[in-house]
């Protein structure tokens, strides 16, 4: 992963909803439906979430006529916790290192 993937990533994750959906995710593919049942939210509100997760590659979507569902792409989760453990473990390249 890449740092500009990385920031689609942080951007996708940077909203309370979209943790929460992610969250659920994690449990298993879930249909939109399912998906508003447990948020106080509109279907728009929901479609636009979904598109900011989808865009960043967390989130697979299945269409089944209708219906949308949704899965988590863990390849993509553990990329980007890949990357974010590599900023904890990059070489600074001497600036700052205590002179």
């Amino acid at each position: 992963m890449n740092a500009t993937d990385a920031a689609l990533m942080g951007k996708a994750l940077g909203d309370r909803s979209r943790v929460q959906i992610v969250g659920m995710l994690a449990n298993g593919e879930m249909c939109a439906c399912k998906l508003l049942e447990r948020f106080a939210i509109t279907q728009p509100t929901l479609s636009h979430h979904m598109k900011i997760l989808c865009a960043s590659g967390l989130v697979a979507v299945r269409r089944d006529g209708k219906w949308c569902h949704y899965s988590l792409r863990r390849e993509t989760l553990e990329a980007y916790e890949a990357f974010l453990a590599g900023l904890t473990q990059a070489d600074n390249g001497g600036c700052c290192d205590g002179r």
